[in-house]
């Protein structure tokens, strides 16, 4: 069975310690957590989009990874998408709006 995977594209560039780390317009792939991937982090805290505890998760399911000063040094903005993919891997299907039908 295959990875589910969802991915959106950095705003601005990720520098750390004056060097750029990762370049703006890169797509970063974000993939479904498993549980074992969510340990020691509390659900509620994720959807409620804890900065603290999306760091934490970042590395374990992010291509190319996204380590803990790559997070701290996001701007704002690109922090919200990666929350955003996460929380939506998080909710059951019954929580997200039906998609229309064409």
């Amino acid at each position: 069975m295959s990875a589910i995977t969802s991915s959106f594209i950095l705003d601005e560039a990720i520098t750390v310690g004056g060097e750029e780390k990762i370049a703006a317009g890169t797509t970063i792939t974000v993939r479904k957590p498993g549980s074992g991937e969510l340990r020691g982090l509390a659900l509620q805290n994720l959807l409620q989009l804890d900065v603290a505890s999306l760091q934490t998760l970042a590395p374990r399911i992010t291509a190319p990874v996204l380590l803990k000063p790559f997070v701290d040094a996001m701007a704002p903005s690109d922090l919200l998408q990666f929350g955003t993919e996460v929380v939506d891997f998080l909710l059951p299907k019954a929580a997200k709006p039906a998609s229309p039908t064409t």
